[in-house]
Formats: C-alpha cells, structure tokens, sequence
C-alpha cells in the first residue's frame, strides 16, 4: 500500500514570528495522505496543518501562536478544500466486481 502526501493549501504571512520576530518568513501549509493500493485509494479524513519560520528555520507548534497568528490561521484552514474521504474504486476492482458478478449469474443459471 502506498501512501501519498497531497499539498492542499500553502501561503505565506506577514505575522511576526514567534521565535524571531521576522514579519517576512511565515509559511502555513496544509496536507492530506492519500493511501492506495491496487483496487481503490481513499484520503484520510484528518488535515495536517504546520507553521513554518524559513528565518529561523523553525517550525512553530500551535502553543506559541498569538492571538493574530490564529486569526489568519482560521481563514487560511477555510480555503483548503480537502479531498473527498470516501473509497474511489480502481479499473482492477471494477474488472473483479462484474466477473464475480458474471460468475454467480452463471452458478444460479446452472444449478437452477
């Protein structure tokens, strides 16, 4: 089963850092794993957010935000769109279904 790392929503702001005061390098980035295997892939329900200084070279855990930190944070969480969590069937799983199916019509039929 492989697993995948999507990059839903990723921005820069202008808050002061926490660690270093900078106002210029404070990026926000959201993601979500993708597993799949060879019959279907399915996004997990959870989305990954992380604050990262590229001054200090630092990520900065939710404890340190300040009030103008969570603020922005609210907003940017609203414009990444997740990836739909249901159970998207590969060709393979569709190619497995209608045999079985195909199958069992046949069995019925016979033993009928």
């Amino acid at each position: 089963m492989k697993t995948q790392t999507h990059l839903l929503h990723q921005s820069k702001i202008n808050n002061n850092c926490p660690e270093c005061y900078s106002t210029e390098g404070l990026e926000f980035s959201f993601t979500q794993e993708e597993k799949e295997n060879k019959l279907y892939s399915r996004a997990s329900k959870e989305i990954e957010e992380s604050l990262y200084c590229h001054t200090c070279n630092q990520q900065i855990f939710p404890v340190k935000w300040t009030e103008d930190i969570e603020r922005v944070y609210e907003y940017h969480k609203k414009l990444a769109k997740p990836k739909s969590s249901g159970i998207k069937l590969k060709p393979l799983a569709y190619i497995l279904i209608i045999s079985d199916a195909i199958l069992i019509g046949a069995l019925i039929y016979y033993f009928k």
